[in-house]
């Protein structure tokens, strides 16, 4: 979530998927001394008028949190493609996830719907892609992030006005210092919201005298719901529907050259299932998102409420697709009827998991099997598709490569993974004298009892999941 001038809405959002991707530069070296001394000009500044010196003196950082510049000045390699950004984050665990979400809050949707007329699906789409139903919230202490942004490198301005708003929320006692922890631009909670815009617009909806956006649910879903309605939301509308243009039919893609739904029916539109357009849409624009020969969409008011909460078409459409697909309780599908203009689909992440697992048992050092393509990963991908001969080498995960690597769920095979299992071998004699297993099953975890190996600079260890399937997992030094 960003604050009302959108100017930071890429990095609200980016926060949370680009903290594990920017890792390609050096965090740059920031002066502590200075740092304090920007603290003690700012403790004294207009923007942190009313806060007390006691709160401001508590919550100062001792030292400023390099890798926050670091993703602020990200640039990344790959770019995704609108098929690959909508897959990984409307997949059939995501919609599953929304339907018992909906299920379980459902007295509490009822209750916002009726106060601030926004469609309970339609919340749940951004509860959804803010923070998969708040199990992705971010861990980067605020006060830390936002001190740091405020004294170094660029947009310092804003991010002042941003560090002394998140001061007042403490101050003000609606949220607990210790839950001040979100992406490192400052977003944070259950539908992340950056501090200017919890100020006004977050709501206390369970009564408790506090707008509690980390712990409570009722408060984080009202005050997405009181976002959405201030940005002009109409109730009883659509946010809109995919349609099928009618045969060699050409228009720009332009959602904000709204028309009469009349207008798109003459001009030939349907709804991408061949049934005449409704008109239960005051007025649409049409969205072509990979062009005429994608999905189309017609798009009205509410799909420019998900829009203002972060400046991304690809983004608004994920909220839309997936409050439609929780609507129908249906996740068995997750593509739209027209298909993407490619050869190449994009991945759910749990194929997104797979692949990590499958570089990290051929021996690539990608980080964390977290299901977040970030340039580690897609580094290794590049390295693999050269090294066995795939072109073109272009680092992207999707389908295709989910099939080469991953195939029918079997172990993957490479000359890096033999290399390390026979240095292990040889490192683990004693072990390997007591007990012997097929290449490719092993008993349960704790039975393992081979220590790491050490390739270069980095070390390894034999592991296998209750699935028997062997895996070669990086082990820091001391452990």
């Amino acid at each position: 979530m960003k604050p009302m001038t959108l100017c930071s809405s890429l990095l609200a959002v980016a926060g949370l998927s680009f903290a594990a991707t920017a890792q390609a530069a050096d965090a740059p070296n920031l002066s502590n001394s200075e740092f304090q001394q920007c603290l003690n000009t700012l403790k004294n500044s207009a923007q942190f008028r009313g806060i007390s010196d006691s709160t401001f003196e508590r919550y100062r950082p001792s030292a400023p949190d390099p890798s926050v510049i670091q993703s602020l000045n990200y640039q990344p390699e790959f770019q995704k493609d609108v098929w690959d950004y909508l897959s990984s984050l409307v997949d059939k665990e995501r919609v599953e996830d929304g339907i018992r979400a909906k299920q379980q809050w459902s007295g509490v949707l009822r209750q916002i719907n009726s106060r601030y007329g926004v469609k309970p699906e339609h919340i749940l789409g951004v509860w959804g892609v803010e923070s998969n139903f708040g199990q992705t919230l971010g861990k980067k202490p605020l006060f830390e992030s936002l001190a740091t942004l405020s004294c170094f490198d660029r947009r310092q301005s804003y991010f002042r006005g941003e560090f002394a708003n998140a001061l007042k929320i403490v101050q003000n006692g609606d949220i607990n210092a210790s839950d001040m922890t979100g992406s490192w631009a400052g977003a944070f909670g259950q539908t992340q919201f950056m501090p200017s815009t919890f100020l006004e617009l977050a709501v206390d909806f369970d009564g408790d005298g506090r707008r509690d956006l980390v712990n409570s649910v009722p408060d984080a879903l009202a005050s997405t719901a009181n976002f959405l309605a201030k940005r002009g939301y109409k109730s009883g509308e659509p946010w809109g529907y995919e349609v099928k243009l009618p045969s060699g039919y050409w228009a720009a893609s332009n959602r904000k050259d709204k028309k009469s739904m009349s207008h798109w029916r003459d001009q030939g539109l349907t709804l991408a299932n061949g049934s005449p357009l409704p008109y239960d849409l005051s007025s649409a624009g049409l969205l072509l998102p990979a062009g005429k020969d994608g999905p189309a969409f017609l798009v009205g008011k509410n799909f420019d409420t998900f829009y203002s909460y972060n400046a991304s078409e690809s983004y608004a459409l994920a909220i839309a697709h997936l409050s439609d697909l929780i609507t129908r309780e249906d996740s068995s599908k997750t593509d739209f009827i027209t298909a993407w203009p490619t050869d190449d689909p994009g991945i759910s992440r749990q194929e997104s998991k797979d692949i990590q697992q499958a570089l990290l048992n051929a021996g690539y050092d990608i980080g964390a099997v977290d299901g977040i393509i970030g340039d580690n990963t897609r580094n290794a991908i590049k390295d693999y598709q050269s090294s066995h001969g795939i072109f073109p080498a272009d680092g992207r995960a999707g389908k295709k490569f989910y099939n080469q690597i991953v195939g029918q769920n079997k172990p993957v095979a490479s000359t890096t993974n033999d290399r390390i299992g026979q240095l292990i071998q040889q490192q683990s004699p004693k072990a390997n004298a007591t007990q012997s297993y097929p290449s490719t099953t092993y008993p349960s975890r704790s039975q393992i009892t081979q220590p790491a190996a050490k390739v270069g600079n980095v070390r390894y260890r034999r592991e296998a999941g209750a699935d028997g399937v062997v895996r070669l997992v990086r082990v820091d030094e001391g452990q």
